[in-house]
């Protein structure tokens, strides 16, 4: 029983990482329509500021530092975002899916590129949040206290894209986009804008995400790549540009990917591709997807 509760904790931690990141996935497609490929990249710049952060201070305050550089990471990235979506993603907007599809696929080796000419191939370790948290005795087992800290970050961070979509004029503009652009537009919102601050938010929520990773992974380059995986997997079994859909989403892949890796590691990534086939033949708008 101890064990299981490890395996469902587990689960819930790589699960918080999948959240924010298709969250931010989500939000892009939904109000915009367009599948941003380079969400991954965004992912990985929020690693490097973050880990760069940590790292430059040393073992001086590095938990004051770590909750800086969340702030910082969530900043930096969503004006990446912005500046992405202002520079290159509006053009996109009319012309075919392909086009949408190759701009952010350029998009991602660009920033990239750019990770690699200003952290250089080195490899940023910022593991001291990680030690200085310890554990937490269950049974016999110590679970560490960071993964906890993930796990409510990543609630408090649905539990605020909650409020604003829902409780807030912002949000009723962004969702009345997503629902009927024209007529949208018809009333008077400025679509452009919006947009826009979409992109930022979903962005800003890639970088958080990779934020919180580098306490217990070293931020390398190509460290965006599975993330954004995991994050189409999460979409296409919750559904696209569903909230819901993406918490649900996280919450079954990652608790298969943990209770994969101790059972039956050598399948563990094609099951999670065997499950989006399995929704995509027999519910192929995902689970909340309309």
């Amino acid at each position: 029983m101890e064990n299981w509760v490890i395996y469902i904790l587990n689960g819930l931690y790589f699960a918080s990482f999948l959240f924010l990141t298709s969250l931010g996935l989500s939000i892009i497609l939904g109000v915009m329509g367009i599948l941003n490929l380079a969400h991954g990249s965004l992912f990985a710049v929020g690693a490097f500021v973050a880990a760069w952060l940590v790292g430059a201070v040393g073992e001086k305050t590095p938990m004051i530092m770590f909750f800086v550089s969340l702030f910082v990471a969530l900043g930096v990235v969503g004006v990446i975002g912005l500046i992405l979506e202002t520079s290159i993603i509006r053009p996109m907007y009319r012309r075919a899916l392909e086009y949408q599809l190759l701009i952010t696929f350029g998009a991602l080796l660009l920033i990239e590129d750019l990770i690699k000419m200003v952290w250089g191939g080195t490899a940023y370790y910022a593991s001291q949040p990680f030690t200085i948290m310890g554990n937490l005795a269950i049974g016999s087992n110590q679970y560490p206290l960071y993964f906890l800290f993930v796990i409510l970050v990543s609630i408090a961070g649905g539990i605020g894209i909650w409020l604003i979509m829902s409780k807030t004029r912002l949000g009723i503009m962004l969702r009345s986009i997503s629902m009927d652009r024209e007529m949208a537009t018809a009333m008077g919102i400025r679509i452009g804008r919006l947009n826009t601050l979409a992109f930022g938010m979903g962005a800003a929520l890639a970088g958080l995400a990779g934020a919180l990773i580098v306490p217990t992974t070293p931020a390398l380059l190509g460290i965006g790549m599975d993330p954004l995986i995991l994050a189409f997997i999460v979409v296409v079994v919750g559904g696209l540009g569903s909230l819901k859909g993406a918490l649900v989403g996280s919450l079954i892949v990652g608790e298969t990917r943990s209770i994969g890796i101790v059972f039956f590691p050598e399948i563990e990534l094609p099951l999670l591709f065997l499950i989006a086939v399995i929704i995509l033949v027999f519910k192929p708008q995902g689970l909340f997807g309309k």
